[in-house]
């Protein structure tokens, strides 16, 4: 924070590293509300594991303290050192609870090795640190070469020795995090398998965009020009990249704002605006986009095709499997009276008519065709246990009963690994295929008149109702905190990602 601030573009646009991290999601990694309560969550339904639990989740979302913690040969935790906000006469926090209130932070990339990267081992939090070699003979990786004179002083200021390591570009090194295979656990707490909870690495492999874009290329995005990259003496450098590690989770960022005394926010008020922002614009130009490729009357009958085509590198949505997108549907006659409506969001944040929020047992299929208003084509993935129940779990999670996330461009559903695989009807849908999918709805015009309009959104949600609504109920501060967050801003919990209209006469 030191030196990586105070840094502008030719143009005036501010560069500083450490300003842009801390309103990351990166950074609040371990502040994050939502993932505190999911921990908590599973420690409730299997408290024979609840330590193996805490060391597992702890890896990557507290990953210092996690690292530390394993050097010295004890078991990590997460609730000994979860982030709190500052009040009068409380303790200050011990040293593994400053690692881990910084969540990911700049030590922790910049001091992996490359000696795993894309192997098995390396996934799941496996990345490797030299913890042997004592601090201040230690490699801090960068994609530049060092200057000699500007090292020695990041010598002396850190204790790392900065180094030139062009492997800190490769998607292998995210991929050691954003790659989880998670540890399925029975109602005894025995391990019963493995579940690939999110893999976009490998999806992004079976995809075009392994030969020409990283995860760094979307996610970091590039300086025009040369740019300095320190404020002291910092030369500046073709090919610089912004540490604002732009995702898709605009909602957690503003409740981290909106409730940011309660987490001991450090990022300004300010900051966390942009980045929310930033994530909204990020998520608006470059996932989707959406078409309405045919629509037309007869009279009786309304038939719309709407098209949604990904642009991303990986599955629509990906990651966490809390995320979903929809199409939200809208037909209007001529009085501008509302004839069909699919896929409203309701204040509650649930959407309607999809069965899994009004049910948590049942799920909305993959459809080609839609003809009523209470069906909705909702691209996610929906998780069973071991007995075949649908949850939202990741630890008793075993397997997908659907997955019917958009596909990226070069995505063969055929070939595709099992970890990666398409389930449920979507996989015999012709129209569900590399780079997208296609929608038919039929609307029955039941005597309206014309011009009619269709508005076609496809909307996005970080975090779906249902996997906030099953936290309900738990006895414990973190999920009782999160619905209390969810539900004073539910209605803001979805955005679109891409919108198109048509007008029939």
């Amino acid at each position: 924070m030191a030196c990586h601030n105070g840094m502008t573009s030719a143009s005036g646009e501010d560069l500083s590293i450490g300003v842009a991290w801390r309103a990351t999601m990166m950074a609040n990694s371990s502040r994050d509300p939502y993932w505190q309560a999911s921990v908590r969550r599973e420690t409730i339904d299997h408290p024979r594991a609840a330590h193996e639990i805490e060391d597992e989740c702890s890896t990557c979302h507290m990953p210092m303290s996690h690292t530390a913690a394993r050097a010295a040969g004890t078991p990590a935790s997460v609730f000994a050192h979860l982030p709190q906000a500052a009040r009068p006469g409380a303790a200050q926090p011990d040293a593994l609870s400053r690692l881990a209130q910084d969540g990911v932070s700049c030590t922790l990339c910049h001091q992996i090795t490359p000696g795993n990267f894309g192997s098995p081992g390396s996934f799941s939090g496996g990345f490797t640190i030299d913890t042997k070699t004592p601090a201040e003979a230690r490699p801090l990786f960068g994609p530049f070469t060092p200057d000699p004179a500007l090292q020695k002083v990041m010598h002396s200021a850190t204790g790392f020795r900065q180094t030139e390591g062009a492997h800190v570009r490769q998607s292998e090194l995210c991929a050691t995090c954003h790659t989880l295979y998670t540890t399925a656990r029975d109602r005894a707490g025995q391990a019963v398998g493995r579940f690939p909870e999110q893999v976009p690495f490998q999806e992004w492999q079976h995809s075009i965009y392994v030969e020409s874009a990283s995860c760094q290329t979307c996610h970091m995005p590039a300086i025009a020009g040369e740019a300095p990259i320190a404020s002291v003496l910092g030369q500046p450098r073709a090919g610089a990249r912004k540490h604002s590690f732009v995702g898709g989770n605009f909602f957690v960022l503003a409740m981290l704002n909106r409730f940011r005394d309660a987490l001991g926010v450090e990022a300004l008020p300010a900051e966390l605006e942009q980045a929310s922002a930033s994530t909204l614009a990020h998520l608006e130009e470059s996932t989707a986009r959406l078409t309405i490729d045919r629509a037309a009357s007869d009279g009786r009958q309304l038939t719309v095709d709407v098209s949604i085509a990904n642009l991303s590198g990986h599955k629509l949505p990906t990651a966490y499997p809390s995320r979903r997108a929809w199409i939200r549907l809208i037909v209007r006659d001529g009085s501008g009276r509302t004839v069909f409506s699919s896929g409203a969001l309701r204040p509650s944040g649930a959407i309607e008519g999809n069965a899994n929020d009004e049910q948590p047992a049942a799920f909305e299929p993959h459809y080609r065709e839609i003809r009523r208003g209470d069906q909705v084509q909702i691209y996610e993935s929906i998780l069973a246990d071991g007995a075949g129940a649908i949850t939202t779990s990741l630890i008793s999670a075993l397997r997908y009963a659907k997955d019917n996330r958009l596909l990226p461009k070069g995505f063969d559903k055929h070939t595709a690994h099992a970890d990666i695989a398409v389930h449920g009807d979507a996989r015999d849908d012709a129209d569900f295929t590399s780079g997208g999918d296609r929608v038919r709805y039929a609307v029955d015009l039941a005597g309206a008149s014309a011009p009619f309009t269709v508005e076609a959104a496809l909307l996005f949600q970080p975090i779906g109702f249902r996997w906030a609504d099953n936290l309900r109920g738990y006895p414990a501060d973190e999920p009782s905190r999160f619905v209390r967050y969810f539900d004073a801003m539910s209605s803001q919990s979805a955005a679109p990602l891409a919108t198109a209209s048509a007008t029939v006469r």
